[in-house]
């Protein structure tokens, strides 16, 4: 698709498209660098207060991603609005707006388009000192991998439009989601981190595929250790399973080799398409622990040792 579309040439431009990173980088002055993301996308949760919590918090995760701090952001609105209240976009926007006062960011305005389906998101600037910005590229051989949210949003999602009783599917849906990643990013501050990326659309497997392929290594994921959201496995089981972690595990096949012990529930478990999911840090081995007390100290909802970064060009995916 960006085949035809020529990027931008500017020796400003520190991080741009090429390795697909969370966030674009523009240096403004010495010491100084701009950090741009946008973010939107349609309800997971029939609750519009909710949904706008859950969309502003993944919109600001992809500069936190990049060692930056959000201090602006604009809302993204798709609204269909002779079919829906207003009241409804006014709940939306509550929502963002509560998480953005969380996280110290000024909204400043934003667009609005009527749409046929609810759409929400914020177009987030930060700053960031451009000598201390993480890429979601540069893991090396022998670095420890670090993940801080559970995974199975899409999951849950799923399951919460067909069980009746789903009130605390909804509450686990909303604790992992509207959890900062602020306090991940504060956590790795002493930490020298070779690459950081977080769990989105594109699944656990499919952002660590970014990871090792723009870095050139491989990875040993145990699939075990990985952290999952509540009933994750037990839904997948009965068939409670979204088309995009299908197809995420499709793609998965072209880089990740799995061995025999790990079930296909937890192998769809690995590729489901995550909203607001948390960071994952690649870094030296013997700085893995003392950024898991760190994550623990700052009270993240995970802080998992979940494999390590080798010098193969897979990811073997392990008991």
């Amino acid at each position: 698709m960006l085949a035809g579309v020529p990027e931008t040439v500017n020796e400003r431009v520190l991080v741009g498209r090429s390795t697909s990173d969370d966030a674009g980088v523009y240096l403004l002055a010495d010491g100084l660098a701009l950090v741009q993301t946008v973010d939107f996308f349609t309800p997971i949760l029939d609750d519009p207060y909710q949904f706008g919590r859950i969309a502003a918090a993944n919109s600001l995760s992809d500069v936190y991603a990049m060692n930056a701090k959000p201090v602006t952001a604009m809302n993204i609105v798709g609204f269909p609005d002779k079919k829906l209240p207003l009241s409804m976009l006014g709940d939306i926007l509550r929502g963002g707006a509560q998480i953005a006062r969380e996280a110290g960011v000024a909204i400043l305005g934003g667009h609005t388009v009527s749409d046929n389906e609810p759409k929400y998101g914020l177009s987030v600037t930060g700053v960031a000192d451009p000598n201390k910005i993480w890429r979601n590229v540069g893991a090396k051989p022998g670095d420890a991998i670090v993940l801080t949210k559970p995974i199975g949003v899409g999951v849950l999602a799923l399951a919460a439009k067909k069980i009746e009783d789903n009130r605390a599917i909804i509450h686990e849906i909303v604790r992992v989601t509207t959890t900062l990643n602020a306090g991940a990013q504060d956590a790795a501050q002493d930490i020298e981190v070779h690459a950081c990326t977080d769990i989105t659309g594109y699944g656990l497997l499919g952002h660590l595929h970014e990871v090792v392929s723009g870095s050139g290594v491989g990875a040993i994921l145990h699939a075990g250790k990985v952290p999952l959201m509540m009933r994750v496995l037990e839904f997948l089981g009965t068939g409670i399973i979204p088309n995009t972690t299908k197809k995420n595990l499709e793609y998965a096949a072209s880089f990740a080799s799995f061995d025999d012990g790990v079930p296909q529930a937890l192998r769809l478990a690995l590729a489901n398409a995550m909203t607001s999911g948390g960071l994952l840090f690649c870094v030296p081995a013997r700085d893995a622990d003392r950024l898991v007390e760190n994550l623990k100290a700052r009270g993240m909802i995970s802080h998992s040792v979940i494999g390590e970064i080798t010098g193969a060009s897979e990811i073997r995916v392990v008991e």
